[in-house]
C-alpha cells in the first residue's frame, strides 16, 4: 500500500537561524521547506482583516447552527483599527466570540467588546502569566452576558450554553455579584 503525505506548516520563527542554534533538526527543516511564503502579520494588511472576519463569520454560524448575520460598519471600522496582536487567531476567536454573545441580526462592535473605544483590554499590551489572564478574559465574558441578559442568570446561562447551576458557581467562585441598581 502507498501512501502520499503532504505537510504544510506555519511558524512565526526564523527556522533558518533556528537551525543555526541548534534549535531545529536541520534534516527536518530541508525536509518541510519545499514552498516559502512569508506572510506579515495581520496588522499590516488591513485590507485583508474583513474578507477574513466575514470568512469566520460564515464558519461560525454553520458550526453553532445560527442564523445569518452580518457586521455593522463600524464594526467593520473597528476590526479595521484594531492592532491584532493575536493575528488570524485572535480574529477568529472575536468572531466566534460575537456569535455566541450575539443576539441581533447585526454585529456591532459591542459584540466584539475588547475592539470598542473605552473597553478595558483584556491582554493588549499586557505581560499577563497565563492563569491570570485566562481568569480576566472568563471573568469578562460571563460579566459581559450578564450585562446583555439584564443579569438573568438563566438567560446568561442559556446564552453562554451552559447549565444554571454550573453558572451560578462560577459567579460564586469568582465573586461576580449584581451591581445595585443605579438611582
Amino acid at each position: 500500500m502507498n501512501v502520499e503525505i503532504r505537510v504544510v506548516a506555519a511558524t512565526n520563527k526564523d527556522l533558518k537561524q533556528a537551525v543555526k542554534s541548534g534549535n531545529f533538526r536541520e534534516d527536518l527543516f530541508f525536509r518541510l521547506n519545499v514552498v516559502s511564503l512569508a506572510l506579515p502579520p495581520l496588522r499590516e494588511r488591513p485590507d485583508d482583516v474583513v474578507p477574513l472576519a466575514e470568512f469566520f463569520l460564515e464558519q461560525s454560524l454553520r458550526e453553532m447552527n445560527k442564523p445569518s448575520r452580518r457586521f455593522t460598519p463600524e464594526a467593520i471600522k473597528a476590526m479595521k483599527m484594531y492592532g491584532w496582536p493575536g493575528n488570524i487567531r485572535e480574529l477568529s476567536n472575536a468572531i466566534s466570540r460575537a456569535v455566541v454573545l450575539g443576539e441581533d441580526e447585526d454585529i456591532t462592535s459591542e459584540y466584539l467588546g475588547f475592539l470598542h473605544a473605552g473597553a478595558e483590554p483584556l491582554l493588549e499590551g499586557e505581560n499577563l502569566p497565563y492563569h491570570e489572564a485566562l481568569e480576566r478574559f472568563s471573568r469578562h465574558i460571563l460579566e459581559q452576558a450578564l450585562r446583555r441578559t439584564g443579569w438573568s442568570q438563566t438567560k446568561a446561562a442559556d446564552l453562554l450554553h451552559l447549565q444554571r447551576t454550573y453558572l451560578s458557581r462560577l459567579l460564586k467562585q469568582k465573586n461576580i455579584q449584581q451591581p445595585p441598581p443605579e438611582k
